[in-house]
Parts: structure tokens; sequence; C-alpha cells
């Protein structure tokens, strides 16, 4: 074999390893989310016991936040947003790690860890976030403790409003033509670290779904199905060559269906 076809060989065998840490990453995160390892009950079953949003249920007599519950939902939080978010990242990801080969293969696997670091970084703020507002609802009773989601049509109806009317935001549509465009993405923001990239990768993103993960109070933050529905509408938005349209429908159908939940709430 040539030195070059050598050259080859080791970048292929380099790129799958880097894709099947990133699938580990991806699995594990998965099967957290569905085991609901930590929790009270597993996402399946929770996901059974799910109602329509705004319907009342009760199980059990909610958790005290002391730290360790505190940190254990941070956790559920962030590592479902990576079962979520890393699949539409992917391409992204994939890109940078060829854009920063060597012919030693050292450097990509630093700088495209790094990058992969700086995306989940921003994950993890998101849900220290979202685990703070379901700190500041719990305790105020406008959260159920079990499917941990929004009690009342009222607040259900809202979220799903606001959610509908942020997809036709000129900063939604905004994050979302980088995000559609790794290429485009990279070139413009290639200054600069992998780490600070990654950063600036995971806050386009955030800036694309942020109020679409809030849905998650409606459904029910373990509820697999709005967690596998939210997760596949992220990634056509960001994949798929309609993604824009997708976006717009999207923002339609949540609207009207906020308005019905009122009306019904």
């Amino acid at each position: 074999m040539t030195s070059v076809g050598w050259l080859l060989a080791a970048l292929r065998q380099d790129c799958w390893l880097f894709l099947g840490g990133l699938a580990l990453i991806e699995l594990a995160a998965v099967v957290y989310t569905v085991a609901g390892i930590s929790m009270e009950m597993n996402a399946l079953d929770l996901t059974h016991m799910a109602r329509l949003p705004g319907q009342p249920m009760e199980m059990g007599s909610g958790a005290v936040w002391i730290l360790l519950y505190t940190a254990l939902i941070f956790a559920m939080w962030w590592i479902m947003m990576i079962a979520m978010m890393v699949s539409s990242a992917a391409p992204t990801i994939l890109l940078h790690h060829a854009l920063t080969g060597t012919p030693d293969g050292a450097q990509p696997d630093r700088s495209a860890w790094a990058f992969v670091a700086g995306y989940l970084a921003v994950c993890a703020g998101f849900s220290e976030l979202a685990a703070d507002l379901q700190w500041a609802l719990q305790p105020l009773g406008l959260i159920a403790s079990g499917m941990m989601r929004l009690r009342g049509g009222v607040l259900s109806g809202s979220v799903l409003i606001f959610a509908g009317l942020y997809q036709f935001t000129p900063l939604k549509q905004a994050c979302l033509r980088q995000c559609q465009a790794p290429a485009v993405f990279l070139t413009r923001h290639w200054q600069g670290g992998a780490w600070a990239i990654g950063l600036r990768h995971g806050t386009l993103c955030l800036g694309c779904y942020w109020a679409l993960m809030l849905l998650l109070f409606v459904g029910g933050v373990m509820n697999l199905y709005w967690i596998a529905g939210l997760a596949l509408l992220v990634a056509v938005e960001k994949l798929a060559l309609f993604g824009k349209a997708t976006a717009w429908i999207m923002g339609v159908v949540l609207i009207l269906s906020g308005a019905a939940v009122l009306m019904t709430g």
C-alpha cells in the first residue's frame, strides 16, 4: 500500500473511532433517560401514565429540593439534552473533525472532543436553567411532582402558544440558518480554539430549540413521546432542506394547539 493509501486508511479509521465515541455518548444518554436512573419511576412507566396536557395527575407528595435531589434533576435534564441534541449536531461536529485532520490523527481527536465539550457545556447551562425553573415552580404547586409537568390548561396552553410564536421570530430564523449550514458556520466562526467554536455552535443551537424544550413541561419532562417528538422536530428543522417551512408549520400547529388547550382548560 502506498503512503497515500496508508494515510487515507488512518484517517478513515480515526473518523470511525471518533464517530463510534460520539455514538456511545448518545447511546449512554438515551439509556440513562429511558431507564430513569435516580428517578422514582423509569421513563417507560411515566410515559404510560401520561395524560393530555392540562389534566391533573398526582403521584407522590413531591420531592424535597435538597442538594442531592437538585443535582439529580440537573443531571436528568443535561443527559436528556445530550440524548436529544447530539445527533442533530453531528454534521457540524463531524465536519469540524474532518477539517482539523492531521497525518498523525492526534489533533482531530483533541480538537473534535474540545468542540464536543464546548457544545455540551451550553447544553449544561440550559439544563441548569431548566432545573432552576422546575425548582421555582414545583413548590408553588404549578408542576405535578410525578410527571414533572405543568398543572392546568392555562399554563400549558400559554407555553404552547409562546413556543409557537417563537418559531417566527428573527432570532429563531437567524440561528436556524447557521445551524442548517455547517460549512458556512465553520467558515464564519473558525477563529479561536475548538472549545470556543463548540460554545458558539451550542449557543446557536440553543437559540433554535430553547423554547421547544419548554414544551417538556407541557407533556411531561420524562414523557418519551414528547422527548422523541421534540428531538425529531429539532433534527428535521436543522437537517432538512425545508427546515424553515417546518419551523413555520410547527409554529402554526403549536399556536392552534395552545389555543385549543386554553379553551378546554
